[in-house]
């Protein structure tokens, strides 16, 4: 899988599963789902997930610094290359995800085109 997750993106999701794992019930293996939906203005946009469940035959799955990665076959042909980062300023504060295939993306960078 050629997706690239850094170090302070791992970092925040093993927080918020760490979080989400202390709740009763809570599933013991929690994975980073991502994919690529259709919408948006430029007609492609990328979700990301925290997901118990993944299909063996259908999803690719990895680990990356520690986080357990999982992204369906279909969508990883429109990720090759992608970083997933996350950014804690004062203007900005979220995940962000760079796609080097991505021929536009839309004003607000919600979306893009292939």
């Amino acid at each position: 899988m050629s997706i690239n997750l850094t170090e302070k993106a791992a970092n925040e999701v093993k927080r918020i599963i760490s979080e989400q794992q202390q709740t009763p019930g809570a599933p013991e293996r929690i994975y980073l789902r991502m994919r690529v939906v259709g919408g948006g203005c430029s007609g492609f946009q990328h979700k990301l997930d925290l997901d118990p469940k993944i299909n063996e035959k259908l999803d690719e799955i990895s680990e990356m610094h520690g986080v357990p990665v999982a992204i369906d076959k279909r969508s990883l042909m429109y990720c090759e290359g992608v970083t997933v980062d996350f950014h804690d300023e004062i203007n900005r504060r979220g995940f962000s995800i760079q796609n080097p295939q991505a021929k536009t993306t839309c004003g607000c960078g919600s979306s893009f085109s292939m």
